[in-house]
């Protein structure tokens, strides 16, 4: 009978760790959702910017900067796990914001191309909101789950290397609308996997480092994972849309 207060102490205590975690974990992943929301509407304002402005934008567009952009957001999204090891979040939030800014500068032209284009503000309008109701349903999806999707890393990386050098090869040699079509659609449904296993991912990871200060700079790279699956299948959501049409 001794035991029964220390026992129900320990109880207690590891209840009151439990909530701790819990609501410091919903903390953290709000904070994920709103950088990811905001990186999102920074890029709209980039966009909107580089739209209004058609000289800067074609000179990018045209040149051999539109290269230059291209590798800088490639390169940003692989170099992105360093943000946790940096040593001030103000250098991890740099990086983030540059990203989604190099992102609004590199899909510009497509957007300038849907505004001028009549019906085109209402595709982007649908494929806003699809993106964000897929996004949102596979984000909740992954946090939910009980299933480890860890073991898909890989594929979903060999899958995204794989679409790429599909994008290269249609862009430079096919040329072909059918074919960018089932690429799209591809790229849309890889997407929405992923965001499922970022969104889990990430919710580990603040489960493996609870405590330490690396938990903001993990949360910037959060979103920036999300992020980066978001705008993606937006892209890919406006082109179906705009091959539907006959665009």
């Amino acid at each position: 009978m001794a035991l029964e207060p220390n026992r129900n102490y320990a109880a207690t205590a590891g209840a009151r760790v439990g909530a701790e975690v819990d609501e410091g974990l919903r903390a953290y992943m709000l904070r994920v959702y709103n950088y990811m929301a905001l990186g999102v509407a920074g890029t709209g304002v980039v966009t909107l910017f580089m739209a209004a402005n058609p000289a800067i934008m074609q000179a990018i567009a045209l040149g051999p900067m539109k290269w230059v952009v291209f590798l800088g957001v490639l390169g940003m999204g692989f170099m992105s796990p360093k943000i946790i090891t940096m040593k001030s979040t103000v250098a991890a939030q740099a990086f983030y914001w540059v990203y989604c800014a190099l992102w609004g500068v590199m899909i510009s032209p497509m957007i300038y191309f849907f505004l001028q284009t009549p019906g085109g503000v209402m595709d982007i309008a649908r494929a806003f909101f699809i993106t964000a109701g897929m996004f949102a349903g596979m984000s909740a999806l992954g946090y939910v789950t009980k299933k480890d999707l860890s073991g898909l890393g890989r594929f979903f990386m060999m899958a995204i290397i794989g679409i790429l050098i599909a994008m290269l090869i249609n862009v430079f040699f096919v040329e072909s609308t059918g074919f960018s079509l089932i690429l799209s659609i591809g790229v849309v449904l890889l997407f929405a996997g992923l965001t499922a296993y970022e969104t889990q991912m990430i919710k580990n990871m603040y489960a493996e480092h609870y405590g330490q200060d690396a938990v903001a700079k993990m949360a910037i790279f959060g979103a920036l994972l999300l992020y980066g699956s978001f705008v993606t299948m937006f892209i890919h959501i406006l082109n179906i849309l705009a091959i539907m049409r006959g665009e």
